[in-house]
């Protein structure tokens, strides 16, 4: 086979992989979006209880750091131009979302996505406990993810005090269950591919 055949045949499977990976990333942002329809919201905070958090953790474990971030930045810009894809407990449109009390939170999720990739992506190369090493990149993100979401609370009440009792105290728990959660279907993925 001449070197012309090869880069005619190998054309098609390049193709046909970087078509593959835009829809696995697309396919992500639209399950953090369906995880943002379970909602629930809470008297005596502007932030509503969601599922996106288990959402962005189980895409940044199963999908690594690179397309992690990729999903996340794409379910932002979903969101930034009008689409349906943020909490439909907070009213308004995408950049009302962005730009309101659960900003902090939506901004620092490819962030969010990316370090529980990498961290998780590591361990894996060293053959380190699945599940435990899922758990911990997990709350590695979640540290993440509260800073950008406090600190942006924080501006907007011109009261920190007021920024954990609105974005933390109500949620902790359904945190834990969360990272949990995410961590269980990271590892048992992982156990089922490599098996």
């Amino acid at each position: 086979m001449s070197k012309v055949d090869t880069q005619v045949l190998g054309q098609p499977t390049r193709s046909l992989e970087i078509a593959k990976q835009v829809a696995i990333v697309v396919a992500a942002s639209l399950f953090v979006a369906l995880c943002a329809r379970v909602t629930v919201p809470i008297l005596g905070t502007p932030v509503p209880l969601t599922l996106q958090n288990f959402g962005v953790l189980t895409v940044g474990l199963l999908l690594g750091s690179r397309r992690g971030f990729a999903a996340l930045a794409l379910y932002l810009m979903e969101g930034a131009f009008g689409l349906p894809v943020f909490s439909p407990a907070i009213l308004g449109s995408g950049m009302a979302h962005l730009a309101g009390a659960t900003g902090g939170f939506l901004m620092a999720y490819p962030l969010v996505a990316f370090i529980a990739g990498w961290i998780y992506e590591q361990s894996l190369k060293r053959g380190s406990p699945r599940f435990i090493w899922a758990a911990l990149s997990s709350v590695a993100a979640e540290l993440v993810l509260f800073a950008g979401g406090l600190s942006w609370l924080a501006v907007l009440t011109h009261s920190v005090s007021l920024a954990f009792k609105f974005g933390l105290y109500w949620f902790v728990f359904a945190e834990v269950i969360k990272v949990l959660m995410a961590a269980g279907v990271a590892a048992r993925w992982q156990q089922r591919i490599s098996s």
